[in-house]
């Protein structure tokens, strides 16, 4: 039905639209989660807090599976190169989420006011780091992975975990963490009561999203004056994937080249900056709806600017250009993507209805009475 080029391509923003799934659904609980020792001082207010997310945190890391998943099916090379360079910083991630189900399970265990802390500290953990290592991530992806291929496709990479904190990965890390925390903060202004914690999860959101603005402005600042990249040559679209049979290059201020040629790309970074303004307009005047709207249109927008500025690049090299992964030479074989493209087809639907659905059944705002009166409750 699609040729291969077609099938890359759909892959391609199928990808994207896994990862802002992953961000929009488990970016509020991950910013739910860096809030709630600051946002819940006494143990009923923080058992509010965790309530908003508890009944959905699980399901929302289905996006986080699915985007794993969909590297490591429809883009091998790049799952291999990513994850074998960036795996002590997977592994980091890892044990930081590892850390949310079992403060979810284990916090309510014990009344002990200093057990439950724990609890909390640990759940804190494991929504900031997350956060901030994606958004390293991300920076690094920017900037390059120190990553090369042999003869052979063997990977072999170059880098250290430290060498992953440069200034510019830094600077995509902490406007991860403020992209998130004012999405997490959106989130309590429409599922916690009228109080203290509201207000509280309002005042850190406004600051969250003045930093997101300042952090994404000055990040396309750094990315304008630092190298990106680009193809050398005509490219073979249709060809089988071989990442040694195209060229690359460095080049300065490369990343911003497809704003240029496909002028309909700027609505990414407009919408990153419009949807946190929006987001503040509504947490200022205490519109739940318009700050969540605000923050999720600010998050597809801020993700989207990354992958609209490298297209077609997944995982440049910087230490080898001609090693970069792009949508042309690191996808699977023709076949496999045209079966994963219609299980998509088929069961992506079903999960989108039943998240909706699960959403609805719990829809409303969660109370100090519910939280202490209901059995159900964390």
């Amino acid at each position: 039905m699609f040729d291969y080029e077609l099938l890359r391509l759909i892959w391609w923003a199928l990808l994207g639209v896994l990862l802002i799934g992953f961000a929009l659904t488990d970016g509020f609980d991950l910013g739910v989660a860096a809030l709630l020792p600051f946002v819940a001082k006494s143990d009923t207010e923080r058992r509010m807090v965790i309530n908003t997310v508890g009944p959905t945190w699980e399901g929302n890391q289905v996006w986080f599976i699915l985007g794993g998943g969909a590297i490591f099916a429809a883009w091998p090379f790049v799952y291999a190169a990513s994850f074998s360079g960036f795996y002590l910083a997977m592994f980091v991630v890892l044990s930081a989420l590892i850390l949310r189900p079992v403060g979810f399970k284990y916090r309510s265990k014990r009344p002990d006011p200093a057990w439950r802390s724990r609890w909390d500290w640990a759940l804190f953990v494991g929504g900031l780091v997350p956060a901030l290592v994606f958004g390293v991530a991300v920076g690094n992806v920017l900037t390059g992975a120190p990553f090369r291929l042999d003869g052979d496709l063997r990977v072999f990479y170059d880098g250290s975990f430290l060498a992953l904190f440069s200034p510019f990965a830094l600077v995509a890390g902490l406007l991860s963490v403020a992209m998130l925390v004012l999405h997490g903060s959106a989130w309590l202004s429409i599922k916690t009561e009228r109080g203290p914690v509201q207000d509280r999860a309002v005042s850190f959101g406004f600051v969250a999203g003045i930093l997101a603005l300042v952090l994404f402005a000055l990040g396309g600042l750094m990315v304008a004056r630092m190298p990106g990249f680009e193809l050398v040559g005509a490219v073979e679209t249709g060809a089988p994937s071989n990442p040694l049979h195209s060229t690359s290059q460095m080049v300065a201020g490369g990343w911003l080249a497809n704003f240029a040629r496909y002028p309909w790309m700027v609505i990414a970074p407009a919408l990153g900056f419009a949807g946190t303004i929006l987001a503040l307009i509504g947490i200022r005047s205490r519109s739940g709806v318009l700050a969540f709207g605000g923050s999720s249109a600010a998050v597809t927008g801020i993700i989207a600017t990354v992958g609209c500025a490298m297209f077609p690049f997944i995982l440049p090299s910087s230490i080898d250009p001609h090693s970069s992964l792009t949508v042309w030479n690191a996808s699977s074989s023709e076949r496999t993507l045209g079966i994963m493209l219609f299980c998509v087809v088929v069961f992506l639907p079903m999960v989108l209805a039943y998240t909706a659905w699960a959403y609805r059944v719990m829809f409303g705002r969660v109370t100090t009475q519910a939280v202490n009166t209901s059995p159900d409750f964390y």
